[in-house]
């Protein structure tokens, strides 16, 4: 598989299981000037913006380590531009879905970091 087909099976991955805990996507890879964002999702009253990050390995920190503050940054920006776009006020926050596979690629590792960074 390439790199677009593995992003969109993660992706698929990662709503699965936000699904399975409740919240409803709204939206998924909602391109905007800065950035885009994988999946919106709605958990009760609250937006979630959530960033998906898949990495094979552990190696250079794994995957959670990618979000850093310059993609925290983008999502904001992005985020903001949804939210004027799509005339929406309401509480929201960011989530970060990292999926890693386990020690014989048997297994995918799943963690889900809710309010990953803030506003």
């Amino acid at each position: 598989m390439d790199t677009t087909s593995i992003g969109n099976h993660m992706e698929a991955v990662a709503e699965r299981h936000i699904t399975g805990a409740g919240l409803r996507v709204v939206e998924r890879n909602f391109r905007g000037r800065f950035g885009e964002i994988d999946l919106i999702a709605r958990d009760g009253n609250t937006l979630v913006f959530v960033e998906v990050r898949y990495r094979r390995n552990r190696n250079f920190g794994g995957a959670g380590v990618s979000v850093d503050f310059r993609k925290q940054r983008k999502l904001l920006a992005t985020a903001n531009g949804y939210l004027q776009y799509r005339k929406i006020d309401c509480p929201c926050r960011f989530d970060v879905i990292t999926i890693e596979r386990g020690e014989r690629n048997e297994s995918l590792n799943i963690d889900w970091i809710q309010n990953a960074f803030g506003q």
